[in-house]
């Protein structure tokens, strides 16, 4: 039976165990409930801090001078083929997304929709870039060209007509891809070898395998006979 001054029972010729009791002035709180709680309070903070940036739908501004835009659409003026576009997006949404939905230029493939077969492949300031991984805000202030544009009055590019002479195509998806790579290429280096277009569309995924064709019509287009 335990001692009527608090000890524990102990063993036969030890000293009673005292017992350790509680400060008053702790209120009951453990190191375990304080950090428990700590977490807690922590957690709700962020929450309320993401439902507080979730209701603000206009671009505010931040410390720095930095403009903080969305969740909701904001005004985008795009430089795209020659002409200025104005358009509401969402901050997230990407070029290819931007071309096709908001402003109806589908000559623009998204297939994988990650930047692994270059289906998307626009122009930004005549470099190609892969508009699915492109940020419709961080074209703002630049040329784009897409494949409908790399051609003046609706006539074909020298390279889509040796495209067409060489069948460099099969399914067809990527096709506007490979070939802005392609006429990328040749804006820069009107007189490739083969091992140049090879390098022009290393990231260009053809599910139809038709790679020997598209390299003959951009050696075609560029006035050269195929080489190693």
């Amino acid at each position: 039976m335990p001692d009527p001054k608090g000890s524990l029972p102990s063993a036969p010729g030890e000293p009673p165990e005292p017992v350790t009791t509680a400060d008053p002035t702790r209120s009951g709180i453990t190191r375990r409930g304080f950090l428990k709680g700590a977490g807690l309070t922590a957690a709700g903070t962020a929450l309320l801090d993401g439902v507080q940036a979730f209701g603000a739908e206009t671009a505010a501004p931040a410390a720095h001078g930095v403009t903080e835009l969305g969740p909701g659409p904001v005004p985008v003026r795009l430089h795209v083929n020659g002409a200025e576009h104005v358009v509401e997006l969402e901050p997230r949404t990407t070029l290819a997304e931007a071309l096709r939905i908001h402003l109806g230029m589908t000559g623009t493939k998204i297939i994988c929709d990650r930047g692994v077969c270059s289906g998307c492949t626009v122009w930004l300031d005549k470099m190609p870039v892969n508009s699915c991984m492109t940020l419709a805000i961080d074209a703002v202030g630049r040329h784009v060209t897409t494949i409908e544009g790399i051609s003046p009055n609706e006539t074909m590019h020298p390279l889509q007509a040796a495209f067409v002479r060489h069948d460099a195509m099969q399914c067809g998806f990527c096709t506007p891809g490979m070939v802005m790579s392609c006429a990328a290429l040749l804006e820069r280096n009107p007189h490739p070898s083969e091992r140049d277009v090879r390098h022009a569309v290393s990231g260009n995924l053809c599910r139809c395998g038709t790679y020997p064709k598209i390299f003959a019509a951009t050696l075609d287009a560029a006035g050269t006979t195929r080489n190693a």
